[in-house]
């Protein structure tokens, strides 16, 4: 029993060990596909893009935002239609008006091809006071369009999509889109597209042709059905809520497409000799028009369809069905990624090849690394009772964090190898720390003299630990992207070697060099 409490390190160990060996190869740890990408291969270890291929998407934001301006009490959305109002390339869907103190805001516009000269003009015109007026947009919005684009990967059914905000070294912000096992065109196609969905009607007026547009937004639709097949060709089955309907039912019989009999919609054939028409617009592109049934006509005329909402979307084909589905459970984008400018936007894609030959290539560079370790460590010390147990302690440090990404679900990327690397090297250093510290003086046959020793080396290495932790947490903290991979794992690695490893090294060396253990 005396011998369980001397060793309990040792014991610590190996039950970490065991939890961590079954959490890299338990079917029951890590089996579902969450995080960056699916499950490969025998163990529960999930790849990032790097390793498994697939598109990578980095850009920015299009807008522009004036901070401080003094709307008073005034009604924010109106103050937003105002803005629109006069910026022609503005919809009043365009700007953004967010109270930050009882009577300041930020205004965001983000419709392209508006400079910051155009919104400060604007304010001035509208008589509103500002602070100051720069390129990009709030930490809100960006937020926002990270939720939305996630919600649109997980919607169009592509496994293991990640979104994330990155910022770089001099402050600029950017969205970073991970698409495992997908190529540039589907995931380009997805999130350059600000999903906007609205219904309007199209309809003959004092003689011309007009249009109402919006009279259901995607904010009036409640439930939102996939995208289905009928005779009558793909639609989105809807149901719109209780406040949109009565106004939806008033405007189809206001403009007559709900006429007795119906409306034959003919728009796409010949728009200026067409029975009113309904039409599906999707970021401002006409992706369908349609009339209206009598049954659905005379329920809408006797204001009974308002009692039951439910509503069919058609589309031209089922993949654009597919698209209004995709972008009415998932939201419309705040703002548009700046995919073709000149602020950094960049795509990329990795082959599932190529990806699987950086896997083998940090295969072989990982043994690589252990062969050098090994080597030095038997050079160095000749005695394979002080060197064989430092290998294994180095190398459980790797094991307890593979395990430890595997029960995350964490998806490894060529940083994070980096990062696993780095663990073996500084570890080795750490363990040859205090094996020289323990050998330096010769005989070390008394435990109280092996524990005095040991004691001023762990306090070196535990310096030097609190040293790395300290110069990665930075890069740990900030969104830089894939750099944060590698300061995690670097910063556990030192923290499993300090509070877990490295004291069961030492309660091995005593073992195995002491004579009154």
């Amino acid at each position: 029993m005396s011998g369980l409490r001397d060793n309990w390190r040792i014991v610590l160990l190996v039950i970490v060990l065991l939890a961590s060996t079954f959490a890299l190869f338990s079917p029951t740890v890590g089996g579902a596909e969450s995080g960056n990408a699916a499950t490969e291969g025998p163990t529960n270890l999930k790849y990032g893009l790097e390793l498994s291929g697939g598109t990578r998407i980095r850009a920015p934001l299009i807008g522009i935002t004036a901070e401080g301006v003094d709307i008073g009490d005034a009604d924010t959305r109106q103050v937003a239609r105002n803005v629109a109002s006069e910026i022609p390339a503005a919809d009043p869907g365009d700007v953004i008006v967010r109270r930050t103190a009882q009577s300041t805001a930020t205004v965001e516009v983000t419709a392209e091809n508006v400079s910051t000269q155009r919104l400060a003009s604007t304010l001035d015109t509208l008589g509103l006071s500002y602070e100051t007026v720069r390129d990009g947009v709030t930490e809100p919005t960006r937020a926002e369009v990270v939720r939305v684009l996630q919600n649109k990967i997980n919607e169009a059914g592509l496994s293991g999509g990640t979104v994330q905000q990155v910022t770089t070294a001099t402050g600029a912000h950017f969205i970073l889109v991970e698409v495992p096992n997908e190529d540039r065109s589907e995931v380009v196609d997805l999130v350059e597209s600000r999903g906007s969905v609205r219904v309007d009607i199209y309809y003959r007026q004092n003689g011309t042709y007009t249009t109402r547009e919006g009279v259901l937004t995607g904010e009036d639709f409640q439930n939102i059905g996939t995208a289905q097949e009928s005779e009558r060709g793909p639609f989105v089955p809807v149901t719109v809520r209780p406040e949109a309907a009565a106004q939806f039912q008033q405007g189809v019989v206001e403009t007559g497409v709900a006429q007795p009999g119906g409306a034959a919609c003919t728009y796409e054939e010949n728009p200026n000799a067409t029975q009113p028409c309904l039409l599906v617009v999707v970021d401002d592109r006409v992706v369908n028009s349609f009339g209206m049934s009598p049954g659905l006509a005379q329920s809408m005329r006797a204001g009974d369809w308002a009692d039951d909402p439910a509503f069919q979307l058609t589309t031209r084909n089922f993949s654009e069905a597919q698209r209004v589905s995709i972008n009415l459970r998932a939201g419309e984008l705040p703002a548009a990624l700046d995919l073709e400018g000149e602020d950094g936007g960049t795509s990329s894609f990795i082959s599932p090849s190529q990806g699987e030959s950086f896997k083998v290539d940090s295969v072989i560079t990982g043994i690589i690394a252990v062969l050098a370790v090994a080597g030095v460590v038997f050079v160095r010390y000749g005695e394979a009772r002080v060197a064989l147990p430092m290998i294994v302690t180095a190398f459980s440090e790797v094991l307890i964090l593979l395990g430890f990404a595997a029960g995350i679900g964490y998806a490894l990327n060529l940083p994070a190898i980096a990062g696993f690397i780095a663990v073996i090297g500084t570890g080795v250093d750490d363990l040859i720390i205090i094996a020289d510290e323990v050998m330096a003086e010769g005989d070390v046959s008394s435990r109280r003299i092996f524990q005095s020793r040991f004691k001023k080396a762990f306090w070196v290495i535990g310096a030097a630990a609190a040293t790395t932790v300290i110069a990665m947490s930075p890069l740990a903290v900030l969104s830089l992207g894939d750099l944060q991979g590698f300061a995690i794992f670097t910063i556990l690695g030192v923290l499993v070697g300090v509070l877990l490893t490295r004291p069961a090294y030492g309660d091995i060396l005593r073992v195995l060099l002491t004579e009154d253990r």
